[in-house]
């Protein structure tokens, strides 16, 4: 099979803060139309790299190509149209609505030739709709409730119409139900519309059930990428993470489910241990 061209392109990328690397000499393709998702634990520069395909964080060294060719030479409308993002605990100007937000998502479509259309209207409208937050259309953003802002947020990146999305923990604040809709959402709008999805996600069996591909982020470098299968595994999850667990068939959709191992504790809470001694 014929791999999809790549979108997003980290060559020998070094990123980090302050001058201080956080990952080093980094080459990692992002292929165009698929879901891909960035695991690791706190501090292994998930979110740093995110940033920095987003022209967000500037390089310390090496590049980042968008559509083969070096992003930080793009013009910003430009790679509006072709990027979306969102950040981490994104924040609304005060007296916000929801509405108000969402048509942000508008703005590198528009210019002083091309003001507000009943077009961007409709895109807002669909982008709130597909949220789940019509009936909240018309409130201040800071008056819902941590779930509801955040999809208020994912609204505005839909309403932007980019063919990448770049989403950093989308799932934050949600609750299980809430974030399996927000997946969910993702991963139909990666199917009905070719979007290329690049996310960072700490739920290791939400990852593997709603991606493509896991790049897996530990001291400086990649030490797992491919499909879930091949990436989580217990003996990456103990390099990557400190894990002990168990990786087994999700039952509802075969994807790996990650079951971390019981200690002593777990299972005398559980009364397991009493058991054994009296068998």
């Amino acid at each position: 099979m014929t791999p999809h061209p790549a979108v997003l392109e980290a060559r020998e990328l070094s990123v980090g803060y302050d001058r201080h690397p956080v990952l080093h000499d980094l080459d990692l393709s992002i292929e165009r139309g698929t879901v891909t998702t960035f695991l690791g634990a706190n501090g292994c520069g998930k979110s740093t790299l995110l940033k920095a395909f987003g022209r967000v964080l500037k390089p310390i060294a090496g590049d980042v190509h968008l559509d083969g060719a070096p992003i930080r030479k793009e013009p910003n409308r430009a790679v509006a149209r072709k990027l979306a993002i969102l950040p981490q605990s994104p924040v609304a100007p005060a007296g916000t609505t929801v509405l108000d937000l969402v048509m942000r998502g508008r703005n590198p479509h528009q210019s002083w030739a091309r003001p507000w259309t009943a077009e961007d209207a409709a895109v807002a409208e669909e982008a709130i709709a597909a949220t789940g937050l019509t009936a909240v259309a018309h409130r201040d953003v800071a008056s819902l409730s941590g779930g509801q802002r955040q999809r208020a947020w994912i609204a505005l990146v839909l309403a932007q119409r980019a063919d990448t999305l770049l989403l950093d923990e989308p799932t934050t604040y949600l609750d299980l139900a809430h974030q399996l809709e927000v997946l969910r959402l993702v991963r139909r709008i990666n199917r009905d519309q070719g979007a290329t999805v690049v996310m960072v996600l700490h739920d290791l069996t939400l990852a593997a059930r709603y991606s493509d591909r896991l790049v897996v982020l530990h001291d400086g470098g990649v030490v797992a990428d491919g499909p879930p299968h091949d990436v989580l595994t217990p003996a990456v999850l103990a390099q990557a993470f400190g894990l002990h667990a168990r990786v087994v068939p999700d039952p509802v959709t075969g994807a790996p489910m990650v079951v971390p191992e019981a200690d002593e504790h777990d299972l005398d809470h559980a009364g397991l241990v009493e058991s054994a001694d009296l068998g």
